[in-house]
């Protein structure tokens, strides 16, 4: 089907333009865009005084739902990507999204912790994140590995990059006591393979003394001697108080001819799973932090105590958590959340997390959806958050820059590992049809800690491969075109 998107401002990070023009849609592409442009025979839609721009590209999306893919929908995202956690077999991966239906694209990296967890600890990875989430905690795969060992997880990631995967995902903070030596390893495959990493570092040396290797200088120091692209997960949340030295450092790292690349979100509160080893005890101490900076998702419990920490963490360490790291509500603690968005280059990505119901479904094809559902807000506010924030409130970044930041930068990452990923994140003539109409005086996050699942405000078109998920404003729940973003082998 054909469409024209008449009279917006057109927004192209690729290019630069950023004025009021027409864009013609026409089977999966964009096919013109100019002014005035005529095209009798395609569906007309009056886009005037709204901001049109490529659907924002999400490096790090834990969702694996159409349910949470629908509420990044609604915040505009148009790619959908699990990058730093990775899941295992990737094939089964692709394949079940495929199966299932999926209203966005989608694709995985091959993930660093379920083939340590294979080969350390014989858990054989299953694609899911639920059993993803419940490995976290254990202590069995976060030792350091015999050179025996290393060659075995390593030669699994070789073949996960060979079955299509779009690089190494490291969660390299849910076993931080490991021999450095196996991050560089991973660094030198990747380069090797000339595929990105996505890493959550270990602890910060501020925060741990003790640590074998401060976290963002290890990335930094790894890309430099190995010429691997290396991207740094979410520094809000791994860099806490500590983000002007962190940000720092990846800038000398930068300066000095390094490929290392920074996202962050705009919330002060992560989500992960309860058994995470930087939820342990001691070393939430170390950050600062009491038991009481945890809250179970699913039910909604304020850990009062470290006895009741414990206690969750043994019995079920898979349990999806907050954790309270920066207070939103103080002024120093907001600007350093700014300082992260604001750093220059630095990717939005969300972090976005699975949709829980406490029947224990982890899906829902029904929209709206069913009341109920817990998840970090960041799986349905993250963008219209960050525009909010950096755009319409404080006149940061323009509105060409937000688009650089959400839509250019991520999907330029990802050119050379998968050469699909060239026709996003720009509305040149031939690029995908990945396309977000929004208003710009509307455009505002609802979803907030105790109602999580509130979709975003002031997107009003959001079209998906050509096909229109969402139409003045309304999702349509019939639509799922979402493909796949593959890796393809050297």
């Amino acid at each position: 089907m054909r469409t024209l998107l008449r009279g917006g401002r057109v927004v192209d990070p690729g290019s630069g333009f950023d004025g009021v023009a027409d864009v013609l849609i026409d089977d999966g592409k964009v096919a013109a865009v100019g002014a005035d442009l005529d095209a009798p025979d395609a569906t007309g839609i009056d886009v005037t005084g709204l901001v049109v721009g490529p659907g924002f590209v999400d490096l790090h999306s834990h969702v694996h739902s159409v349910a949470g893919q629908r509420l990044q929908a609604m915040d505009g995202v148009t790619t959908a990507l699990d990058l730093e956690a990775g899941l295992m077999p990737v094939e089964r991966a692709y394949a079940e999204a495929a199966a299932a239906g999926r209203p966005l694209h989608y694709g995985f990296s091959a993930s660093w912790g379920a083939a340590r967890a294979q080969v350390l600890a014989g858990i054989e990875p299953d694609a899911n994140i639920g059993s993803g989430l419940a490995v976290l905690g254990n202590p069995r795969w976060q030792r350091s590995s015999s050179k025996e060992e290393l060659g075995a997880w390593l030669s699994l990631l070789d073949a996960e990059i060979a079955n299509g995967a779009l690089g190494i995902g490291v969660l390299m903070g849910y076993a931080p006591a490991t021999d450095p030596g196996e991050f560089l390893a991973v660094a030198r495959l990747a380069a090797k393979a000339g595929v990105p990493t996505y890493t959550h570092v270990r602890e910060l040396v501020e925060v741990d003394p003790a640590i074998p290797v401060d976290g963002s200088v290890e990335i930094a120091v790894a890309a430099g001697e190995t010429g691997a692209a290396m991207h740094h997960c979410h520094v809000n949340s791994t860099s806490g108080h500590h983000v002007d030295r962190v940000l720092a450092t990846l800038d000398n790292a930068r300066r000095e001819g390094s490929r290392v690349t920074v996202e962050a979100y705009p919330y002060g509160a992560g989500s992960t799973a309860v058994g995470a080893a930087f939820i342990e005890p001691d070393r939430l101490r170390l950050k600062g932090l009491r038991p009481s900076s945890v809250v179970i998702l699913e039910t909604g419990e304020r850990v009062r105590d470290e006895a009741r920490l414990l206690e969750i963490r043994r019995q079920d360490p898979g349990a999806p958590c907050l954790l309270e790291f920066l207070d939103e509500h103080d002024p120093r603690d907001r600007g350093l959340l700014h300082q992260a968005l604001a750093f220059p280059d630095a990717i939005v990505a969300s972090d976005a997390m699975p949709v829980y119901w406490k029947d224990g479904r982890a899906e829902s094809t029904e929209w709206p959806l069913p009341p109920g559902g817990t998840t970090h807000p960041r799986t349905a506010g993250t963008f219209a958050k960050t525009l909010r924030l950096m755009v319409c409130e404080t006149g940061t970044w323009t509105w060409l820059e937000a688009f650089r930041r959400c839509s250019y930068l991520p999907s330029r990452l990802l050119d050379d590992v998968a050469p699909a990923a060239r026709g996003k994140g720009h509305l040149a003539a031939g690029a995908d049809a990945d396309v977000v109409v929004l208003d710009p005086d509307r455009i505002t996050d609802t979803a907030t800690y105790t109602d999580p699942t509130r979709p975003s405000h002031g997107i009003r078109h959001l079209f998906v491969a050509g096909v229109r998920v969402i139409g003045d404003g309304k999702l349509d729940p019939e639509a799922l075109p979402g493909q796949p973003l593959r890796g393809e082998p050297k």
